[in-house]
């Protein structure tokens, strides 16, 4: 695995005030709550623990007092045209990445409903200016494309049926293109 040197810059302090970068020491409880959140879309630790270690800029946390880890953000710069396979290494990030794939983000049932979902879409859009893509790209799964549409994702064509499908039969590869900064 090589590790691409723009997006493990250090992450400026999150703009919502509740998330924080994502720690090794976080993965049991993140992989943990995506059991828990997306029983139809396992993956195993060490593909979790890859996209943390490949960009650690792009891994959230978001803390729970009660559980430790109440959501989690994995994302990092890719090429929209061919997203990864669910529970697929990265082995390395490309060298022109035109999106920041949104990989995961994922809240417990108990904390949605306060804007940290949209908070990680500031701070991953963000991110994305300062790696100068102009989308936000992801792959709807598990009933949430309704969620992803009402904030301002639109499907995107011609991605590989295979890697569709390995996130289960209703997902739907997505995009949305990022504003200019203000």
């Amino acid at each position: 695995m090589t590790r691409s040197g723009h997006p493990a810059a250090p992450m400026p302090p999150p703009l919502s005030g509740q998330w924080r970068p994502m720690q090794a020491e976080d993965l049991p409880a993140v992989e943990a709550l995506a059991a828990r959140l997306h029983p139809g879309c396992p993956e195993r630790r060490t593909v979790l623990e890859e996209r943390q270690t490949l960009c650690p800029a792009g891994c959230l946390v978001l803390p729970d007092p009660a559980a430790g880890v109440g959501g989690y953000v994995l994302s990092h710069p890719w090429r929209m045209a061919s997203p990864p396979a669910l529970d697929t290494y990265l082995r390395h990030l490309p060298e022109r990445a035109d999106c920041w794939y949104l990989h995961d983000i994922a809240i417990a049932s108990h904390l949605r409903g306060r804007g940290d979902m949209h908070a990680a879409l500031r701070i991953m859009t963000a991110q994305a200016r300062r790696q100068g893509v102009a989308w936000l790209a992801l792959m709807a799964a598990e009933g949430a494309r309704a969620v992803w549409a009402h904030m301002g994702f639109t499907p995107i064509a011609g991605i590989p049926p295979h890697v569709t499908r390995s996130y289960g039969p209703d997902a739907c590869p997505m995009r949305r293109a990022i504003p200019p900064a203000p």
